[in-house]
C-alpha cells in the first residue's frame, strides 16, 4: 500500500511539472546592479523563439533572487568585448510586474512575461545565405562565408586559386545574390597581426580561426563585431 501511494505521489509530481526542452547554453558573464541583472548567454547556433524562451524560463527558475532579469544571447565567434550595438543574437527581458503593459503578451513556459527581441537572422534565413553561390565567387579559393546579421548580408573573402601573391578580395551579397559591396583590402602586418584595411580612413578586419573580426579606426583597437564562418 505504501509503495502504491509513493508511486502515485511521484506520478502526480511528474505530471504537474512542465517539460523543458532546453538547448545547450552557458553563462559567460553576469552584471548586477541594484535594479537589474544582465546575463550573457552563449548559444551554439541560431535558435527559435520557443528555444530562446525555454532557456529564459530555465535561467529565471534557477535565478529567482535576480531581479529585473535581462538575458543577452550570443552566437559562437562573438564576444562580450565587442563594442557594436548588434553584438547579440537576441535579448530577453523580464520586466517587473509593475512595468508590464497590455502589449506584453509573450510569456515563457512558466507563464512569466518576457520581452524578446530576436536581432539576428533565423536558421532558415542564414542557411539560404550560406547556400548562395553567385558567379562572382565560382572557382575561387573561399576563405569563409560570414553572415552579417545587422545588414542581412553574406560576406565572402577569397583569393584567386593561381595567384602566387594570395591577394585577398572581399565581396558582400544580399539575400538575392546581388553584390552590394566589393573590396580589395590593403594588407598590413604589425606585431604578428595581419590587418585587412577595408576603408580609406583605416577601418580593418582580421581573419583568424574561421572568425572575421571587424574594427573601426575610432575604437582604439577594440572590435565592434565578430562573426564565425558558417553559423
Amino acid at each position: 500500500m505504501k509503495n502504491t501511494l509513493l508511486c502515485l505521489i511521484i506520478a502526480l509530481a511528474a505530471f504537474g511539472c512542465k517539460k523543458r526542452d532546453v538547448p545547450h547554453y552557458t553563462i559567460s558573464r553576469v552584471v548586477k546592479s541594484d535594479t537589474a541583472s544582465k546575463l550573457t548567454i552563449n548559444i551554439g547556433t541560431r535558435l527559435s523563439q520557443a528555444d530562446l524562451l525555454n532557456i529564459a524560463a530555465k535561467i529565471k527558475a534557477d535565478s529567482s533572487t535576480l531581479n529585473n532579469l535581462q538575458l543577452c544571447y550570443m552566437l559562437p565567434g562573438h564576444n562580450d568585448k565587442n563594442t557594436g550595438p548588434d553584438n547579440f543574437y537576441a535579448v530577453a527581458k523580464y520586466p517587473n510586474a509593475s512595468a508590464a503593459t497590455m502589449q506584453d503578451t509573450l510569456k515563457d513556459l512558466d507563464g512569466a512575461i518576457v520581452r524578446l527581441n530576436i536581432k539576428g537572422l533565423s536558421a532558415q534565413e542564414a542557411t539560404h545565405l550560406l547556400k548562395l553561390n553567385p558567379k562572382e565567387i565560382l572557382g575561387k579559393n573561399i576563405l569563409g562565408k560570414f553572415i552579417d546579421d545587422n545588414n542581412q548580408t553574406l560576406i565572402v573573402p577569397f583569393t584567386e586559386v593561381n595567384d602566387p601573391k594570395k591577394e585577398v578580395y572581399i565581396i558582400e551579397f544580399d539575400r538575392t545574390g546581388k553584390v552590394v559591396s566589393a573590396t580589395v583590402p590593403m594588407r598590413e602586418n604589425k606585431d604578428g597581426k595581419e590587418k585587412l584595411i577595408v576603408t580609406h580612413r583605416g577601418d580593418y578586419i582580421t581573419l583568424k580561426d574561421s572568425i572575421l573580426t571587424q574594427y573601426s579606426i575610432d575604437d582604439l583597437g577594440l572590435p565592434y563585431n565578430s562573426i564565425k564562418s558558417g553559423i
